[in-house]
């Protein structure tokens, strides 16, 4: 089956599909200058200021990804009652996204990296706002009710776990059992210290690191790959594992029959975001009827876009039309 006859027509039913995207939002700040001498003081460089940039990451990227498809997307997510907050919710709302499922907690700051770059995208250092406590109490219940709710019309379900304290055990199960309800697959971006929390969940995207840490075994090769995934899935008590692999593309589990999915060659600037891209897209792929080794060429596809821009980035539609028209290959 020829890319361009099976993928070009789940591409044109993107804008009826509605993905709910359930996780950690935070806010990603730039601060960008120039760099011509070393600092006297201590052996850094000098940044000479020339411009901020504000997107939105983490959960709220994976959104914006599935916004830029041209897909529906809704959003439950956890920040503070402060001006990075706020801040996230502006920038949301330009885009063309509900903030009602953005859930206020005064006792706790808004996620926020502010990373110094300079001019030509080298990072000097990165600074992290953050308090990566689990949710409890009201602002946990608030969270799970906000997903349920939301659930009802999602046709597919992506947890964006970053460790900064959204997604704890209870709001997972409440939103596995709200999906399964309603036959809707739930994907995760997992962190592998809370890989117990994920059970029942249908995919899990790990990259090789994650793989390697919850499995104890080295990723060399497909075969490799292969068993890690086997291995992760039995760990995570998952039905589906896809492992991301960077240049050398991604592995899929589906049952017993593994898919490998080579790179898609292209200039790498920045990897920030790209597992963002991959799940928003096979999230996207499988809500507008995409087979899920469809949907993980789509993702292929998306991920070799984005890498060659910097810091988290979105595709679009048409980008990724004209990707894989021009893709040569089989769906793997």
């Amino acid at each position: 089956m020829a890319l361009t006859d099976s993928l070009q027509p789940t591409l044109d039913r993107f804008a009826g599909a509605t993905v709910l995207i359930v996780g950690d939002v935070m806010l990603d700040q730039f601060v960008i200058g120039r760099v011509s001498r070393i600092s006297p003081e201590a052996p850094v460089p000098v940044v000479a200021y020339d411009r901020d940039e504000q997107r939105v990451g983490g959960a709220a990227n994976v959104a914006n990804n599935v916004r830029a498809l041209g897909g529906r997307v809704e959003l439950v997510g956890l920040t503070g009652a402060d001006a990075a907050g706020q801040r996230l919710r502006d920038l949301l709302a330009g885009l063309g996204m509900g903030t009602a499922g953005l859930v206020r907690d005064p006792s706790r700051r808004t996620t926020t990296k502010l990373r110094v770059v300079t001019e030509r995208n080298q990072q000097v250092a990165r600074i992290d706002y953050e308090t990566d406590e689990e949710a409890r109490g009201p602002a946990e219940q608030a969270l799970a009710v906000q997903a349920e709710q939301l659930v009802q019309r999602a046709d597919v379900v992506v947890v964006s776990d970053y460790l900064k304290g959204a997604v704890t055990p209870t709001l997972m199960a409440r939103v596995v059992a709200a999906a399964k309800a309603r036959a809707v697959p739930v994907l995760v971006d997992p962190k592998i210290p809370h890989i117990d929390y994920y059970a029942g969940a249908s995919l899990i995207t790990p990259n090789h690191h994650e793989a390697e840490s919850a499995t104890h075994l080295r990723i060399r090769g497909d075969g490799d790959a292969v068993r890690a995934a086997a291995a992760f899935r039995e760990r995570a008590r998952c039905e589906r594992v896809l492992i991301t692999r960077g240049e050398h593309g991604m592995c899929l589990l589906d049952g017993d029959l593994p898919h490998h999915f080579p790179a898609v060659a292209r200039e790498v600037a920045d990897v920030t975001g790209a597992g963002d891209t991959v799940i928003a897209t096979v999230a996207l792929g499988l809500a507008a009827g995409a087979r899920l080794e469809e949907a993980c060429v789509l993702a292929n596809h998306a991920a070799g876009i984005v890498v060659g821009r910097f810091g988290p980035a979105s595709v679009t539609r048409e980008e990724l039309r004209q990707a894989i028209a021009g893709a040569k290959g089989l769906i793997g």
